[in-house]
């Protein structure tokens, strides 16, 4: 884990968009990207974490921004991503946030 703050933006593409996270000092952004399904659910297809920022907490955080947006913006995650769905698995409180 790191002590830097993790910068998060979200760039949507039409029906597909992503979470790009950065910390301060290196060049190599991780991702998540995601496809919209519908109004209601979000298709979380894939995670990438840089060697240079494996752990430090990165991917975490962009799951747990995803988790944020889906319930300010009331749409389920279908967590087909392996690291999104053991993420799920760890964190049984954000069950409300997931389609399974």
């Amino acid at each position: 884990m790191t002590d830097q703050p993790i910068a998060i933006e979200l760039i949507r593409e039409g029906a597909k968009g992503r979470y790009v996270a950065t910390l301060e000092g290196n060049a190599e952004p991780a991702e998540l990207t995601f496809s919209i399904a519908s109004e209601t659910l979000v298709i979380a297809d894939h995670t990438g974490v840089p060697d240079s920022l494996r752990g430090t907490g990165v991917g975490l955080a962009l799951v747990e921004r995803l988790v944020a947006d889906a319930r300010a913006g009331g749409f389920l995650i279908l967590p087909l991503c392996p690291f999104v769905n053991a993420q799920r698995r760890k964190h049984p409180e954000w069950a409300d946030a997931f389609k399974t």
